[in-house]
């Protein structure tokens, strides 16, 4: 696979309508920063968890270099990451159920 054909599924993979099976990437990715900032008691955003998101794929590379799946989620993944720091921000606290 060619860097325009990764480049080309990333791209299939974050802009297709996903919202149905995952959610708002916005809103899933601040409800993940809202769980891990509970978890590890340090401020985290959307921002960050599409880059640790990031590192997990880039683990999955040291691994196993020839699966090409990681290469395409890092470039999903850091898309996303983009985006979200573009938009306002948004608050990593968990929604209440109302």
């Amino acid at each position: 696979m060619n860097r325009a054909e990764i480049l080309s599924t990333a791209t299939e993979y974050v802009t297709k309508d996903r919202a149905a099976d995952h959610g708002d990437m916005e809103d899933n990715f601040g409800r993940i920063a809202g769980l891990w900032t509970a978890y590890l008691g340090v401020d985290i955003t959307s921002v960050d968890v599409s880059m640790l998101m990031v590192l997990l794929k880039a683990a999955r590379v040291k691994s196993n270099p020839n699966h090409e799946d990681s290469f395409i989620d890092i470039a999903g993944y850091a898309a996303c990451g983009g985006e979200a720091a573009t938009r306002r921000p948004r608050s990593n606290k968990l929604p209440s159920k109302t």
